[in-house]
């Protein structure tokens, strides 16, 4: 092998990635001393010790604990899964030294995997500060941006010189390690603007604090609700967003990982809602809680199904006998119109989470998804009324003779419909969620069942109302 060959072998090697579980065991495990492993340890990712936890005994859990000191651990311990066991590993006195160490946030996603019995026995063990903070953020609603902020930010004076400015960033970073964006008060301790860290190292002494002071940045109020603050949130790519009480005081920041997750858990709960569930399920969610869950929906589309059904058997008594192969056709007439409002459904659910848009926007919005929905039914119905035609031309020629009608007949009723219906079905899919909207209903709620019931009906309604009016005259 070449020298050529031997450098791409290198390169190949060094672009694999690498087994961190491995090398982590073999240095928990090994024979160097503890200063060395801490050294060693502090290489690696806090998620990369996270995974390692649940493959080592109790006994090798409490020497890594012990080698990486309390801090570390509450990084580490903010990663992983069923925390509440390892937790239970430990006294009381270690398990409140590591909560104290945790961001806030976290510390209150550990507290409340604990039963309520361990939390109290605990929570007297924490110091007063970080007692202070948890009350603060478990006051809110969950819903309430407030529940989401950490403690964990540095404030200066605008009136700082630049020195004064970093002197008191040095000391605030011992306690509070988010420190890229530093956030400025006025003299009345309100939230006056915002720093990026580089901005402050890279300035003259002689330079004011005022020049490299963002006025305009982004801020949240705590009683807001996250759900109408997501788009905010996405639209602004900072790593964290100051969260103000009504004083316009800073208590808390939102982190840019607070972001993900409230993105994520808004996203899901939405999918939820979509797939006609009052919430979320949970993987390990007991079957009596995801029943409770699931039923209010179906016995409300059982109601709806029951009224569809009514209609149809309401369309048997009127219309003859000899038209029962109209009947053959109804799944086709419900299904592309279900199909056509549920597209509706999904694009308007994704534009009414646009709190930017303005009532012309809206309006625009709903005006386009007519055209759509007319235009795919024309197109839809043109094909139904040809290909039926030919079908029944063709294949059922002798009902056709028997009944007296032409096939394309037929089918051009069963093409009126798909268009009529397929009309009404993308207007249905894109006005309920903005009605609900403006009553002050989550959108997500129209679910996909939901409007696919609701325009069932409608389809039915069209399918036979409009074979009533241009069949039976011809019989």
């Amino acid at each position: 092998m070449d020298e050529k060959e031997m450098n791409v072998e290198k390169e190949v090697q060094l672009l694999e990635k690498r087994d961190y579980t491995e090398e982590l065991l073999l240095i928990v495990k090994g024979d160097d001393t503890q200063e060395v492993k801490r050294e060693k340890l502090g290489e690696y990712h806090d998620n990369d010790i996270a995974e390692i936890i649940p493959l080592l005994s109790e006994e090798e859990r409490k020497i890594l604990y012990k080698i990486l000191g309390n801090e570390a651990v509450s990084d580490v311990f903010a990663y992983l899964d069923d925390v509440e066991d390892y937790l239970a590993e430990l006294d009381n006195e270690k398990v409140a030294d590591i909560i104290e160490s945790m961001d806030v946030d976290d510390a209150i996603d550990v507290l409340e995997e604990l039963t309520e019995e361990q939390r109290n026995e605990l929570l007297p063990l924490i110091e007063p500060e970080t007692q202070k903070d948890i009350e603060l953020i478990t006051s809110y609603e969950e819903d309430e941006i407030g529940s989401r902020m950490t403690t964990n930010y540095i404030t200066i004076k605008k009136s700082f010189t630049i020195k004064e400015a970093m002197s008191s960033v040095i000391k605030q970073a011992a306690d509070n390690d988010n420190i890229t964006t530093i956030y400025t008060l006025d003299d009345d301790d309100t939230f006056y603007g915002a720093i990026e860290l580089r901005d402050l190292v890279i300035a003259r002494n002689t330079t004011p604090l005022e020049d490299i002071i963002l006025t305009n940045y982004p801020f949240l109020y705590d009683n807001e609700k996250i759900a109408d603050c997501i788009e905010s949130l996405k639209d602004y790519s900072e790593d964290s967003i100051p969260v103000l009480n009504s004083q316009k005081q800073i208590i808390g920041v939102i982190t840019a990982s607070d972001i993900v997750e409230a993105v994520d858990e808004e996203m899901s709960d939405d999918y939820a809602k979509f797939a006609g569930l009052t919430s979320e399920e949970d993987l390990d969610e007991p079957v009596v809680k995801s029943i409770r869950k699931r039923i209010p929906w179906l016995i409300t589309l059982l109601v709806l199904g029951v009224l569809v059904a009514s209609v149809i058997q309401a369309f048997q008594n009127l219309l003859p006998i000899s038209l029962l192969i109209l009947y053959t056709f109804q799944s086709l007439i419900l299904g592309m119109s279900g199909n056509s409002g549920t597209q509706s459904l999904a694009v308007t659910i994704r534009v009414v989470s646009n709190e930017t848009l303005s009532l012309k926007e809206r309006y625009k919005f709903v005006f386009k998804e007519m055209r759509v929905g007319a235009c795919n039914g024309l197109l839809i119905g043109t094909v139904a009324f040809i290909l039926i035609g030919v079908y029944l031309q063709v294949f059922e020629i002798g009902f056709v003779q028997s009944v007296g009608i032409s096939g394309f007949m037929i089918s051009a009723c069963i093409g009126a419909s798909l268009f009529i219906a397929m009309l009404i079905a993308s207007l249905v899919g894109t006005l309920t969620p903005l009605l609900f909207k403006r009553i002050g209903i989550d959108p997500a709620v129209a679910s996909g069942p939901l409007i696919t019931t609701v325009n069932d009906f409608v389809a039915v309604c069209v399918y036979y109302g409009v074979s009533f009016l241009l069949l039976v005259p011809l019989l």
